[in-house]
């Protein structure tokens, strides 16, 4: 069993803002794959499914971002797991908008939302992290994370969440590799060709003719009939 993580703020006033893209990944994989309907738990909204064949637990903890690690530590020690078990999805400042990355284990780069889940359950276990960019001013951080992506933004979000869907049960089988293939799939999918395949056949360059073709082709031909040149010989 596995518990994926989605970080975000609760409430409609945060749904669309850069901080919540934890939340989106999580809502398109339950959308996507069946899940049951989200129910209050853990201190958060908590939903369950099939992935392939192993049960996985979906979580958007909301006790706000600064408190995360108390939602997912509740529920891991529920179901007697460990961090090993807990995939994180959340939004990252140094990775360029549209690009995504598998992490395990590792430092919370000062993150509040990784920082929480740090001192609940310790650092081991699996980040997702979604790039966002970075505003360009350390001091402008806050602000921009609490801010809903932009409209030039919809359509990467869009291909980013569908392509983490899509490699979701990768995921959970420990394949990083094929999830991420998932997702550059969406973002740049392969091109169709276009081009038709030729019907006509092709035609077959002729023989070059022998000399007394040649010859013959050369001669002007006969069109009299022979009672013609019967009277042409004895006129």
């Amino acid at each position: 069993m596995k518990i994926f993580v989605g970080l975000g703020n609760p409430g409609p006033k945060y749904a669309g803002n850069r901080h919540n893209i934890g939340f989106m990944a999580l809502d398109r994989i339950a959308d996507d794959h069946g899940f049951a309907p989200w129910r209050g738990k853990f201190q958060g909204a908590f939903s369950e499914g099939l992935l392939g064949n192993q049960k996985v637990l979906l979580l958007k903890p909301e006790t706000f971002m600064n408190l995360s690690g108390q939602s997912v530590g509740e529920a891991m020690r529920f179901y007697k797991l460990t961090s090993d078990d807990v995939i994180v999805f959340h939004d990252e400042l140094d990775l360029a908008p549209g690009k995504v990355r598998v992490k395990q284990g590792g430092g919370h780069a000062g993150h509040n939302g990784l920082r929480s889940i740090h001192a609940h359950i310790g650092p081991d276990y699996t980040r997702v992290r979604m790039g966002i960019g970075h505003p360009g001013n350390k001091n402008a951080v806050s602000s921009y994370v609490l801010r809903d992506f932009a409209k030039a933004d919809e359509g990467w979000l869009d291909d980013v969440l569908r392509g983490c869907a899509d490699g979701a049960v990768d995921l959970v089988e420990g394949d990083s590799g094929k999830f991420m293939n998932a997702i550059g799939r969406r973002i740049n999918p392969p091109r169709s060709s276009t081009s038709q395949p030729k019907t006509e056949a092709v035609k077959a360059n002729p023989a070059p003719a022998s000399p007394s073709e040649q010859k013959a082709d050369a001669e002007p031909k006969e069109t009299r009939s022979p009672l013609q040149r019967l009277m042409d010989k004895f006129s």
